[in-house]
C-alpha cells in the first residue's frame, strides 16, 4: 500500500513481550513503514500526545495503565486504526475492545505477518458504516446466515449473553445458543470472542 508521506507511515507498537514487539517491528519495516515500539501504556500515551501515527497495534495484556485503559483514553480521541491483540480468548475481552474504538481485534498467539495483514486491511478505505457512524455487519460469508441468525449475530456483537439476546428476540435462550453455534460453524470462528473480530474486522 502506498502512503503520500512519511508521517503516514508511523505504526506504534505497545507489547510487554520483546520478541513479538521486535517481529512485528521488523514486519512492518520490511514493508516501509517506520516503528516507534513500547513496553507499557504510558509511554504510549504520551508518545500519542506528540504524534499521530497511521495505525497502533495495541497489546491488551500491557501494563501501567492496563491495555484496554490505554484503548479507551486514545480509541475515540485519535483517528489512526488501533488494533488489540489479547492473550485472552473470552467475549467480554473482544467487545470491550471494540467499544473502546478498537478496529480489529486478534488473539495470542498469533503470527507478526498476520498482524502486519490486518494493519494493512485497516489502513485501507474499505470499512463499511453506517449513517450514524456504528459498524455494519456485512461479515464476510453473512450472505449464508438467515436472517434470524443475523439478529442474533447482532446482539452477540454488542455483548449480549444468550438470556439477554433471547429477551430481546422473544426466544429462548437455549435457541439462541443454538443460532450461535450454526453461526460459528457458517463464519468459520472458533468461538464466540472470534466471531465477534470477524464482526468487527475490516473488510
Amino acid at each position: 500500500m502506498s502512503m503520500n508521506s512519511a508521517v503516514d507511515r508511523n505504526i506504534f507498537i505497545a507489547d510487554k513481550d520483546l520478541a513479538f514487539r521486535n517481529a512485528l517491528a521488523h514486519g512492518f519495516e520490511s514493508e516501509g513503514y517506520r516503528v516507534t515500539s513500547f513496553s507499557d501504556g504510558n509511554a504510549l500515551l504520551a508518545a500519542a500526545r506528540q504524534k499521530s501515527p497511521s495505525c497502533i497495534v495495541l497489546d491488551a495484556d500491557i501494563s501501567n495503565p492496563p491495555g484496554l485503559d490505554v484503548l479507551g483514553e486514545l480509541g475515540h480521541r485519535i483517528v489512526a486504526p488501533i488494533i488489540v491483540t489479547a492473550g485472552r480468548a473470552d467475549v467480554e475481552t473482544a467487545v470491550s475492545a471494540m467499544k473502546k474504538g478498537a478496529r480489529d481485534f486478534m488473539m495470542k498467539p498469533c503470527e507478526a505477518d498476520s498482524v502486519v495483514s490486518r494493519a494493512r486491511a485497516a489502513l485501507s478505505p474499505k470499512r463499511s458504516e453506517n449513517g450514524d457512524g456504528t459498524t455494519s455487519f456485512a461479515v464476510p460469508g453473512g450472505d449464508r446466515l438467515t436472517p434470524r441468525e443475523r439478529e442474533v449475530l447482532e446482539r452477540i456483537a454488542l455483548g449480549a449473553s444468550n438470556k439477554e439476546a433471547g429477551r430481546q428476540l422473544g426466544i429462548s435462550p437455549r435457541t439462541v445458543e443454538v443460532h450461535r453455534a450454526r453461526i460459528m460453524e457458517k463464519l468459520g470462528a472458533r468461538n464466540t470472542a472470534d466471531l465477534v473480530r470477524i464482526v468487527y474486522s475490516p473488510a
